[in-house]
């Protein structure tokens, strides 16, 4: 079916309570955007049920209300005299996304999705990188927006059930044949892939985030296992770092789903096996075998596990179908993400500055050890947390830095409604012998300041952002062009001393 048509409720996968019939026209999630035939779907939410609007999505014409029992409930009043059809279900949001995917009709034909605490960006754009380099036209959706052959933004890493089919619908009428997809755990505990047509997944690692939406480790890895247990369908394939300690258990998972389990990893069971990594100042070289057979490739990539995630993307492809040898031909073509182990600026001395989105405790350690064999000197390290997002995660932030940094500072990123100084003070209870300053473009020219002959920078938390969120306002801030900034003045001003 094409978007823009009129159809039933039978067409999206629906029944109305008594059998209702409702001339459908379009769909929403937000009140705001109803208009007369809108199926409006009435979510629950983690602060307010959508059944508190369905008063004004009447009021907007919509002509069918999907929700729960509680939604149907809360609006039961205004419900009774209305016109539209009501269709309550167990599940509304998973009802919502495969009804979208029925509006919009068509999506990519080859889709791959990858989830895990970090590390989804890099092998979502990995994927489509290798698929571009074989003359495909792809795509990657997620943190970024969507890049590739076709371009959007997005507000979320993995966005509303709608957002998400209309704008692979567009993609593939522009052309794009495959699609690979950030699998963020809330849009997988919010049923927003459920109606994506997987034939590939892959699994990067776990490790401690957003526990203040998912309150307990198994919560977060059950959200991110639903990956496989539910959106992947039985026989596709699941790539699985074997290396991370939830890979075993992921990988049982999916091998009891029905799925065919492709390892990735340095133990002898892997099928894509990494048998070593060499690290120059501007890259590194890999070899690895596929299948017993050894291959081995020079990657301008910063960061061992950026060639760990590249082994992930290569599998992926694999699995959905790219021929092994030439997947491999054109690895040396990647380059990395913005903001992923990003090179922002020189200075004169030959001293580096790198930005990356490292923003749990173990990306944090993870990106200064990845970086350190490419370091001949200090590397000094910039961190901060986010307010509003799991607290729990601060100290250990500090500890990671400090354990792995031979300076630290601490900063201020994206403080939301919380003080700043109190987030920074959190930080600060890991990492004691850390400065503390406040102001990001400060303390990122401080950092700056800071360097010797053979140090190297990395600012920590924002990665490819351009804006700083303090309260409800969103600052115009960009890591990589503040690194600029700071090195131009800084090497100006010895320039003209040394005149």
């Amino acid at each position: 079916m094409a978007a823009g048509q009129e159809r039933t409720l039978a067409d999206l996968g629906l029944s109305a309570k008594g059998g209702a019939q409702a001339r459908i026209t379009g769909l929403a999630v937000d009140s705001r955007k109803v208009k007369d035939g809108t199926l409006f779907a009435a979510l629950p939410g983690s602060r307010v049920h959508g059944g508190e609007f369905i008063q004004y999505a009447l009021r907007m014409g919509a002509s069918a209300i999907l929700t729960d029992a509680q939604g149907a409930r809360i609006a039961a009043d205004v419900l009774k005299g209305a016109d539209a059809a009501l269709v309550v279900t167990e599940d509304p949001r998973a009802a919502l996304a495969f009804a979208a995917a029925l509006w919009f009709g068509a999506q990519p034909e080859v889709m791959v999705a990858v989830t895990g605490t970090n590390g989804k960006t890099s092998v979502a754009s990995f994927t489509r990188q290798i698929w571009q380099a074989l003359g495909l036209e792809a795509i990657n959706v997620g943190t970024t927006g969507v890049e590739g052959s076709y371009a959007a933004p997005l507000a979320h890493t993995t966005p509303d059930p709608i957002t998400l089919m209309r704008v692979l619908a567009e993609a593939e009428a522009a052309g794009v044949t495959h699609a690979a997809m950030e699998a963020s755990s809330h849009g997988l505990e919010q049923r927003r892939l459920d109606g994506v047509q997987l034939m590939a997944a892959a699994f990067t690692n776990f490790s401690q985030d957003h526990l203040d939406y998912h309150h307990t480790f198994d919560a977060y890895f059950d959200a991110k296992a639903a990956l496989f247990t539910r959106v992947l369908p039985e026989g596709g394939v699941a790539v699985i770092n074997m290396d991370d300690a939830r890979g075993p258990a992921m990988a049982d998972l999916a091998e009891a789903r029905g799925q065919d389990v492709l390892r990735v990893g340095r133990g002898p069971g892997a099928h894509l096996r990494l048998k070593g990594q060499r690290f120059n100042p501007t890259g590194q070289s890999l070899r690895f075998e596929w299948m017993g057979d050894a291959h081995q490739v020079d990657l301008p990539l910063i960061g061992g596990f950026q060639g760990e995630n590249l082994l992930l993307a290569a599998g992926l492809a694999i699995g959905a179908g790219a021929d092994a040898a030439r997947v491999f031909a054109v690895l040396p073509e990647m380059r990395t993400v913005r903001g992923r182990m990003e090179l922002a600026a020189t200075r004169a001395s030959g001293a580096a500055v790198f930005v990356d989105f490292a923003h749990t405790p173990d990306a944090v350690a993870t990106a200064i050890q990845a970086l350190r064999p490419h370091v001949m000197g200090r590397l000094i390290a910039i961190i901060g947390a986010g307010g509003d997002r799991d607290p729990g995660k601060r100290p250990l932030m500090g500890q990671a830095a400090a354990a792995h940094a031979d300076l630290v500072i601490v900063t201020d990123d994206n403080p939301r409604s919380e003080d700043p100084a109190s987030i920074r003070a959190a930080v600060m209870a890991g990492c004691p012998e850390a400065s503390n300053v406040g102001d990001r473009a400060e303390a990122i020219l401080r950092g700056v300041d800071a360097l010797g002959p053979g140090d190297a920078l990395l600012i920590l938390g924002k990665g490819h952002e351009t804006g700083q969120t303090v309260g409800t306002d969103v600052l115009p801030f960009d890591d990589a062009e503040q690194a600029s900034v700071a090195v131009m003045a800084l090497d100006s001003a010895e320039a003209g001393e040394g005149a």
